[in-house]
């Protein structure tokens, strides 16, 4: 039998029609009635539970794992609309796969990835190929620590990739993300998928941002706040780089965030990039601090940086080489791909969105079942070091 494997996706309002419709295409694509494993990506807009129920109930009670997405990615179609499901269904005698759900990420995560690590050692074998994570996309600070808990834990003799990306919802920093596992529906979670069996995997990674000015020195910062840069109050500092009086609130902030960000230099092992990217997802006037997405000590060396549009097309063509050239001329079975939110809708008009998917997903493979979705922080190994990206785009491909 080998491999087989399909990717359904449904619009309908009505979470069981939509659940039915999104299951029911994936198994036909698939050639299966029944799958031994699925993948299920959803908006915010459904019941999540009455959702899950029916993509359960629709495959058979298969293992699923998922999340709560701001936009789902079926190939070269992607919906933001708040109404869209994609259900990927896996049959496979190559592979083997082993789910869990894990909680507390807000109040330990540290504690969570030692949890994970704990839970899947007996599952942990010569040929396991990696694992898929869906952490809350809100409480992206703590995954760091996530990721140092389990990677602490896990006793592997050789590395193990992690792909995946940050659970969202309708761009709403005060609400919440599902995350999902079998029949299970949590917020502050994480949903895990370990892979083992026969397979080729290969992956790459960029970002979509460029430097808009000169190196500047953090100069005054404790753990993820910096309150001065090159002397000065890092508010003002920002200000340097928005239109005039664009910053008379906190509040106003928010539409810059998704579009300006910082950059830090690149570990040395990263090749392609230059450097890594941290959002600035608040700030407060009162001190004149900005708040960032990992913790800075002073002396770090930053640059504001913003969204670049030839740098996201040409990051695809080189992605698509690099994950051709790994996987040594086979064609790909399954193809994910989690792509930041600020890559989406809030970059790009819907058709030059979707014309530059399908460039991607021609250069690739434009025949291959493909499942992804629009995420807050994404996941993806470089050289042998499993990190915490945004504003990136991380793709696998399975052969």
């Amino acid at each position: 039998m080998a491999t087989k494997a399909g990717v359904g996706m449904s619009r309908h309002h009505n979470p069981n029609l939509a659940g039915r419709e999104a299951a029911q295409q994936a198994l036909k694509n698939a050639g299966v009635a029944k799958p031994d494993f699925v993948f299920m990506f959803a908006s915010i807009g459904y019941d999540q539970r009455s959702l899950l129920r029916t993509v359960r109930e629709a495959t058979g009670g298969a293992p699923l794992s998922g999340c709560s997405a701001e936009g789902t990615i079926n190939g070269d179609e992607a919906d933001e609309s708040g109404f869209s499901v994609v259900v990927t269904a896996i049959s496979s005698d190559e592979l083997r796969w082993t789910n869990g759900l894990a909680r507390g990420l807000e109040d330990d995560a540290r504690a969570v990835g030692q949890q994970v690590a704990q839970d899947l050692m007996t599952d942990l074998s010569a040929d396991t190929i990696g694992l898929f994570v869906f952490p809350d996309g809100l409480i992206t600070l703590t995954l760091e620590n996530f990721l140092a808990g389990l990677e602490e834990n896990l006793s592997t003799v050789r590395f193990l990739p992690l792909w995946g990306g940050g659970a969202g919802n309708n761009l709403d920093t005060e609400g919440r993300t599902y995350q999902y596992c079998d029949d299970e529906v949590v917020s502050g979670g994480i949903s895990y998928a370990l892979l083992s069996g026969k397979a080729q995997a290969g992956w790459a990674i960029s970002h979509g941002l460029v430097p808009i000015g000169g190196e500047r020195i953090v100069t005054r910062s404790h753990g993820n706040v910096i309150y001065e840069i090159d002397g000065k109050p890092a508010v003002e500092v920002l200000k340097e780089y928005l239109p005039e009086h664009a910053l008379t609130e906190e509040r106003d902030w928010m539409r810059y965030a998704i579009s300006l960000a910082l950059c830090f230099r690149a570990p040395s092992y990263m090749k392609d990039e230059e450097y890594v990217v941290r959002g600035v997802p608040a700030l407060r006037m009162a001190d004149g601090s900005i708040i960032v997405q990992t913790e800075v000590s002073e002396g770090t060396s930053v640059w504001f940086s913003s969204r670049d549009k030839e740098k996201i097309t040409t990051g695809f063509d080189r992605m698509a080489a690099q994950i051709k050239d790994q996987l040594g001329g086979e064609k790909p079975k399954l193809v994910f791909q989690f792509e930041c939110l600020t890559r989406g809708k809030t970059m790009f008009r819907e058709q030059e969105k979707l014309q530059i998917l399908k460039r991607f997903r021609k250069s690739l493979d434009p025949e291959a079942p493909w499942a992804g979705f629009y995420t807050i922080g994404e996941i993806g190994p470089v050289e042998e070091h499993n990190d915490l990206h945004l504003f990136t785009s991380v793709v696998l491909a399975l052969s």
